[in-house]
This record gives C-alpha cells, structure tokens and sequence, in this order.
C-alpha cells in the first residue's frame, strides 16, 4: 500500500510537472510571436519614416493620398470654387489618371501615339463626359500646390483653402510652379472634400 501511494504521487507530480512544460512552450511561442510581429512592425515603421523622409527631401507628395475607409481618391479638375456661407462649393470635373500599359492602350486609342508606343512621362489623362461634380470644402480643408521656391526647388506647398480660391478666381496668391491645370487630387468623405492635392506633370 506504502508503494502505490508513493508511485501514485509520483506520478501525481510527474503530470505536474508535464503541465508546467507546455504551458512553458506555449507561453514562450507566444512571445516569440509577438517579439516578431513587433520586429515586423518595427521594419514597416521604419520604412514609411524612411519614406516619409524621402518626401521631404524631394519636397513632392507620394500621390494620390491614402483614403482610409469611409473616403475615396479622385483625379481632375477644379472649374469652380465659390465661398457659400461657411464653406466653400466646388464643381469639380472628374478624370482617369493613367500610367503604364492603361495609358499606352488609352492615347494609342485616342490617336495621341501610335500603338505599341509608349506615352510621354508614363502618364495619360482621360477627360471624356467633363460632367461636373459637386463638393463642399471645409475653410480648414488639407492643401498643397507646386511651387519653386529658390533653392528650395519644387515643392508641395500647405496653403490655405482661402489662397485656393484666390488662385482659382483671381487674387493676390504665391506663384505657382504651373497652373492647376495640371490637375489635382481630392480626397473626400461624402460629400466633403478633405484635401486637395496639386499634380506634379512635367
């Protein structure tokens, strides 16, 4: 009787200690994984600083901006912007900012290269129905334009919502490196128009 209770005990003890070793390996797996998903992240961080520091040094916008859910990106051009009560009313006309093979099928289509040839810069705009949206525009609306400022080069510059109109409709604004024709991107929630962004097109 003495015998099968130590060997129950010991065996008691030996289950014990079974226990103890995977919840050891599990809880270490589990460390190993969140120390690689922060190594993972930690790389991803360092890239978009990385990234971002490219950007500043350039002094252009990685274009278009990101939209996060909720919001979409759009191409074209501002017709009009008019300040109503406290926002602005934009009728925008909407257009396809190609690049790559979309673009050399499209302007080989159009009759603007011929077909197999690449477009000019990798970039063709396709404006066909020039139907005009419209959107309102906070004052304290994200904006940048182009401009070439010295030493500074081309750049992406913060202006105001207010400067925007100016330039849009005629009014003491900074020079711009080339008119909004270029184009511009919005980004937009609904109805409402987040940011503008000039297009860089040599």
């Amino acid at each position: 009787m003495r015998l099968r209770r130590h060997w129950v005990g010991e065996r008691q003890v030996r289950i014990e200690e079974e226990s103890v070793m995977k919840r050891s390996i599990v809880i270490g797996a589990a460390a190993t994984v969140l120390l690689g998903a922060a190594g993972y992240t930690g790389l991803s961080l360092s890239a978009g600083a990385a990234s971002s520091a490219v950007e500043r040094q350039s002094g252009f916008l990685l274009l278009p901006p990101a939209a996060p859910a909720g919001q979409m990106v759009l191409f074209g051009h501002i017709k009009t912007l008019k300040r109503t009560g406290n926002h602005y009313r934009l009728r925008f006309d909407p257009a396809w900012f190609t690049s790559g093979i979309t673009a050399n099928t499209a302007a080989a289509e159009d009759g603007v290269v011929p077909k197999g040839q690449p477009v000019p810069n990798d970039n063709y705009i396709v404006d066909e129905s020039h139907r005009l949206l419209t959107y309102l525009v906070p004052p304290k609306a994200h904006v940048t334009v182009l401009t070439n400022q010295g030493t500074k080069g081309i750049s992406a510059t913060p202006i105001t919502a207010a400067e925007l109109s100016r330039i849009v409709n005629g009014g003491k604004h900074r020079k711009l490196f080339e008119p909004l024709d270029s184009g511009v991107w919005i980004r937009v929630r609904i109805d409402t128009v987040r940011e503008f962004d000039q297009q860089y097109r040599p």
